[in-house]
């Protein structure tokens, strides 16, 4: 199926918006987006999550429709739990003095979870109730995703058959707003994406309008060199690329969900990761290619996890052994485990694993590889992190990897595995758990200061 622009390309530039759920926690903040998307004529189909927490130890709506899921069989608690659900709403309304009755919304939707509608149809209501709100304060027409957003028969995203009916809907409309987070199966059952999937359900419209820019509202100013939990008042980034993103967020970054960038990449459209509460910041812009013209720092961001195993294989002259890799891979892939990495030598050869995954079958990992490949020395070692050092700038950078290696070792830690892919875009090393914020920080004051 042919992918189309049903919005006419002489028209005025078209800028899709989506807001998080602490965007549109409360009835202050639905004031806050209103002001935001009524500042540019330009921002007409608008994208938005449930209601995110208030405040430390407040419920997310969607985690209150899990709930409501959760105890379905029991009457007594399944209203208990939706009362509260309503109560959100209801002073959200109130407090935005709007003239909207949800007692119809409210009835049908109780009546489904508890007639056992599904999971994600519970889980989608939070964003479609307030889908409702939001247009009903902005004037726009209310269009439900299900009706737009369409997913396989094996639960996959179908994206061309999105972007045929998305984009025909979204040409009959000035302006609309239209629930992240949720589309339709084939046989019109309520599916959603994994948490965050908002994200993506703006990205997917972008796309369908062919938008000059997605903006993407939450409650940050941008996109940071590192982790704050981890570096003190990192350093904003003004413009990362798609790739470098995927890189980051691959590794830990979370401003952005990773499959949010696919939909927008395909088509070319810059996103805009701006901060619902200091609209008048610039924000990171993520984009296909940045300006070469532009200064370039050498280290773009960096980012990390921990939770990982490698497995070490020794061999002599394993690089003329038929098969070897393929042999090694198999037996891993039969126990049901997806590798990380790949760092190999030529008598060596490591394979890096999330540590939960093969908590149940490392023996058998072990076993099976001894038996298809006989080799010398193996072993599992656990408590490794990985930190990646992503930027475009290395490239035109001499001495980057040895300024990385340099930094580490001032800061006394032992790099256990390194990984540089053949585009020069990152390097990964593996170190100690124990060494993962010291090494972040070392790396950090090397090349960003």
């Amino acid at each position: 199926m042919n992918s189309q622009n049903y919005i006419s390309v002489s028209a005025e530039p078209v800028k899709v918006v989506k807001f998080g759920g602490s965007s549109l926690a409360d009835a202050e903040h639905f004031r806050m987006v209103k002001d935001i998307v009524t500042a540019e004529s330009s921002r007409r189909f608008v994208v938005p999550s449930a209601p995110g927490k208030r405040f430390n130890g407040d419920d997310k709506v969607t985690d209150l429709f899990y709930k409501c899921y959760e105890v379905s069989d029991d009457r007594t608690a399944l209203k208990e739990v939706f009362e509260r659900v309503k109560e959100r709403y209801e002073l959200i309304i109130q407090g935005l003095g709007l003239s909207l009755n949800l007692s119809a919304e409210y009835e049908s939707i109780l009546s489904a979870i508890s007639h056992h509608a599904g999971r994600d149809y519970a889980a989608s209501r939070g964003e479609y109730l307030n889908g409702i709100i939001l247009a009903h304060l902005l004037g726009y027409d209310f269009i439900d995703a299900a009706k737009v957003i369409r997913f396989a028969e094996d639960g996959s995203f179908d994206s061309e058959t999105t972007n045929e009916i998305l984009g025909k809907e979204l040409a009959k409309h000035d302006r609309a707003v239209i629930p992240g987070f949720y589309g339709s199966m084939p046989n019109g059952t309520v599916k959603t994406f994994s948490r965050g999937g908002s994200d993506i359900t703006g990205s997917i419209v972008a796309r369908a309008v062919n938008a000059c820019l997605y903006e993407n509202w939450t409650d940050v100013t941008g996109f940071l060199t590192a982790d704050p939990r981890i570096i003190t008042n990192p350093r904003k980034i003004d413009v990362i690329t798609y790739r470098e993103l995927r890189e980051l967020s691959y590794m830990g970054a979370t401003v952005l969900h990773e499959d949010a960038i696919f939909p927008v990449r395909f088509a070319g459209i810059p996103i805009n990761i701006r901060n619902t509460n200091a609209p008048k910041e610039s924000g990171t812009m993520i984009v296909a290619s940045a300006d070469p013209s532009a200064p370039t720092p050498t280290i773009t961001g960096i980012a990390g996890k921990t939770g990982f195993s490698v497995l070490n294989i020794e061999k002599d002259m394993m690089n003329a052994e038929l098969g070897f890799g393929r042999k090694v891979l198999e037996v891993i892939e039969e126990c049901g485990v997806a590798f990380e990495h790949l760092p190999s030598g030529i008598d060596t050869m490591s394979v890096i694993m999330n540590t939960h995954d093969i908590e149940k079958c490392r023996q058998k990992i072990i076993d099976g590889i001894c038996h298809e490949v006989e080799p010398e020395f193996i072993s599992i070692e656990d408590d490794l992190a990985l930190i990646a050092v992503v930027g475009r700038g290395m490239v035109k950078s001499k001495g980057t990897a040895a300024r990385l290696f340099k930094a580490c070792a001032a800061a006394d830690i032992n790099i256990r595995m390194i990984d540089q892919g053949s585009s020069e875009l990152n390097i990964i090393i593996g170190v100690d758990a124990g060494d993962f914020a010291r090494a972040q920080n070392a790396i950090y004051k090397e090349f960003v200061g």
